[in-house]
């Protein structure tokens, strides 16, 4: 059976090996490419910047604000500074006690209505024309409520400050609907 097997296998490589598949390749390509290439260079777009307001020293009351808004086409940027009523206050009233002038650093800081009236609870009322502890209490106790030393212009104003805030940040919103 080995030798049927052997003589088997001789005969078909024997008829592989007589046909011979040839072929011969003579292609030959060209490739044209026509184009145009362009760099676009893309940049970042200009910025409003809002540099930092210094008040060049601490001793001032003062607080400094700044902002800025940049679109793609229209950049702004604004700043300022607004007066702190109460530090003003503070550092006169500082002022007139180191002076030796007590009783009118007293009056200067029951300008404030806190004040004012911290003073009244605790039984030491506000100097009033001169006039102080009891005889003080007795001319605040007969004077007319709206003629109290202290006056609402510091909540107007901050009041107005507010609105000022307000409106400026309506604006800005405004152009950046717009834009």
């Amino acid at each position: 059976m080995f030798k049927r097997f052997l003589l088997l296998i001789g005969v078909i490589s024997l008829s592989v090996s007589a046909e011979v598949i040839q072929t011969e390749n003579t292609n030959n390509s060209t490739i044209t490419t026509n184009g145009n290439q362009t760099t676009t260079i893309k940049q970042p777009p200009p910025s409003a910047v809002s540099p930092q307001i210094s008040s060049g020293s601490g001793d001032l009351c003062t607080i400094s604000y700044s902002g800025a808004v940049q679109t793609q086409i229209l950049g702004i940027s604004a700043g300022g500074t607004v007066t702190e009523e109460n530090c003003v206050r503070l550092k006169k009233a500082s002022k007139l006690y180191d002076m030796g002038m007590k009783v009118a650093a007293v009056s200067l800081m029951c300008q404030d209505k806190e004040v004012f009236d911290a003073m009244m609870m605790a039984g030491t009322p506000c100097p009033y024309d001169g006039k102080i502890g009891d005889e003080a209490k007795i001319a605040w106790e007969s004077h007319d409520e709206k003629n109290r030393p202290y006056n609402d212009k510091a909540e107007e104003k901050e009041k107005d400050a507010k609105d000022i805030a307000k409106d400026i940040g309506l604006g800005m919103l405004g152009w950046l609907l717009i834009l």
